[in-house]
């Protein structure tokens, strides 16, 4: 499971769009996700994926992006996908690894 993988690498996932609660328990239902925690850019709209700059002005949502934040909540890495795409989970456990090798290190000197 997905939420074990990252348990394990000291992170948690988190789903961030500019629809409303309601709208996000909804669609949440409609999937069955239950672990990952969905949180609400809706208001201001999009106020949150604009100061990253992900937000698509033209179109009035954000971009389909993989953000890693360290302990610090420092933002690491940005990875910007296509839409309509899931991002590969690989990939962010990957970034994750790295993440937390490079953190050792640095506690490690």
């Amino acid at each position: 499971m997905n939420a074990d993988a990252l348990a394990g690498l000291s992170a948690v996932a988190v789903g961030i769009s500019v629809d409303s609660v309601p709208s996000k328990a909804a669609w949440a239902d409609a999937l069955g996700i239950e672990e990952t925690k969905l949180l609400s850019d809706s208001w201001p709209h999009g106020a949150f994926a604009a100061s990253l700059g992900l937000f698509r002005e033209a179109d009035g949502f954000s971009e389909r992006a993989s953000l890693l934040l360290d302990e610090e909540g420092i933002v690491r890495i940005v990875e910007v996908h296509p839409l309509g795409e899931a991002p590969e989970f690989d990939g962010i456990m990957e970034h994750l690894q790295a993440l937390r090798d490079k953190t050792q290190d640095k506690e490690e000197t």
